[in-house]
């Protein structure tokens, strides 16, 4: 039997398709690129903005157009909130939402294999003579508050552990957590991935150690929110820390994103102490006006998101040696962003926290959500222009803190792509650099001088 893979959306989502390729290359499927004719077709879906709901749907319709007769299978983020209308698509065969992801290789192996008893060539769902009529409600979880519990009735505490292949041979992405308790005005994540929950240390220990296994030299933590890791085990995200540093085999480590307000001062204390973890951070600020943070939710206000960088800074950084890259998530033209609101931002990401990159992202209005409602919408013109404002100085601090490192010792890893007779790396700072190819020096750590 033959599968293709298709995966839209985070970090998160690459890690988990990954694990259902190990998983039925294990049984004994061979995966296919994307445009082959494949049986069956997953395709791991997204839905933090319109735009990214629209390209799954014209993947579902691509591998229908390419294989009338194979079956699709359907997960993500988009397949929770919006599983009846993929369900009414050409093609699709099942829908695995949030709690159900851990299901999803088992299911297709016992019930699609040559070999299997259960196998039914219909549909196993039942389609809903409704879905035509338009887009379908948000599904939102029934939040159980008689007795303090913050479970979700949908979701539980279900969820399972994933990590990506090696990326370019050098990099996995390594998932320690699901879910987020926030409930932010704009977003339509704890609806869609359910509550803040993850697996425990041990486990996650033992997947590094298989990544490790695998020659995979650096390993990016990933999660919905990150820093919350321990919710549902009783661990802390310091211990989960410590425990990884001590995997053999891994070189380095990244956080691939993390709430300001959850990067204590003993867990960067501990990072700057000597470990594997990298002098780069990425964290979401989406707002750099207070009136704005407070509005759709956010748990910290400018103050105390500059006091982090500010002491991330002077735990780790040292005259002569490489500063710290931050990467800032920044959302233009959330509800009632006037254009002095929005200069606030600008304001605050140029002269107080000057980051090494900026993740520029157009609010987008998701149906369900809070924010959603709210009167005073921006017009997209406007969200246009901020954004190419945004990205412009993005340009600008990117340039000015490669610049600023010239002269200055790194170690690079480098990857196996090769590009133009050259191939590329990262430093742990994450500063991109390239060289004549080598295939001597693929997934080698080497210090250089920028």
């Amino acid at each position: 039997m033959k599968i293709a893979f298709n995966t839209l959306g985070c970090k998160l989502n690459y890690a988990e398709t990954a694990t259902y390729e190990r998983g039925l290359m294990a049984a004994g499927w061979e995966v296919v690129p994307w445009t082959d004719v494949a049986d069956v077709y997953l395709i791991n879906t997204c839905a933090v903005t319109e735009t990214a709901e629209k390209k799954s749907r014209n993947l579902i319709r691509r591998a229908h157009k390419t294989a009338p007769e194979a079956r699709i299978v359907v997960t993500g983020c988009y397949a929770e909130l919006r599983k009846e209308q993929l369900l009414a698509l050409d093609g699709v065969w099942r829908v695995f939402g949030a709690n159900e992801k851990s299901s999803i290789v088992p299911t297709v192996t016992e019930v699609l294999s040559p070999e299997s008893s259960l196998r039914d060539p219909s549909h196993s769902q039942q389609r809903s003579p409704s879905t035509g009529a338009g887009p379908l409600p948000l599904m939102r979880p029934r939040v159980a508050t008689d007795s303090g519990d913050n479970t979700s009735s949908t979701f539980g505490n279900a969820t399972f552990g994933a990590y990506s292949s090696g990326e370019e041979r050098t990099r996995a992405f390594l998932k320690v957590q699901d879910g987020c308790d926030n409930f932010c005005a704009y977003c339509t994540v704890p609806f869609a991935r359910g509550r803040s929950r993850n697996i425990p240390i041990c486990e996650v220990v033992k997947m590094a150690r298989d990544i490790a296994a695998e020659g995979v030299k650096e390993v990016v933590l990933t999660g919905v929110n990150t820093g919350d890791f321990g919710r549902t085990s009783g661990e802390s995200f310091l211990d989960l820390l410590k425990a990884l540093n001590q995997v053999e085999g891994i070189e380095r480590y990244r956080i691939s994103s993390i709430e300001p307000n959850l990067i204590t001062p003993e867990i960067v204390d501990w990072i700057a102490s000597g470990t594997k973890f990298q002098r780069h951070f990425h964290i979401p600020l989406q707002s750099g006006s207070d009136t704005l943070l407070k509005r759709v939710g956010r748990r910290y206000d400018t103050a105390l998101f500059a006091s982090r960088i500010d002491y991330i800074r002077q735990a780790m950084e040292h005259p002569g040696e490489p500063r710290v890259f931050f990467g800032i998530d920044v959302i233009v033209g959330l509800p009632g962003e006037t254009e002095e609101l929005f200069q606030e931002t600008y304001t605050f990401l140029k002269e107080r926290i000057r980051p090494a990159f900026i993740h520029v992202f157009p609010y987008s209005r998701r149906p369900g959500t809070r924010a959603a409602e709210w009167k005073d919408q921006v017009q997209d013109r406007i969200k246009t222009e901020r954004v190419a404002r945004l990205e412009a100085l993005c340009e600008e601090l990117h340039t000015a803190f490669v610049q600023a490192h010239k002269g200055l010792h790194e170690t690079v890893l480098w990857e196996s792509s090769q590009k133009g007779g050259r191939m590329g790396g990262y430093t742990g700072n994450y500063i991109r650099v390239e060289r004549p190819f080598d295939a001597a020096r693929v997934n080698q750590l080497e210090e250089i001088v920028l």
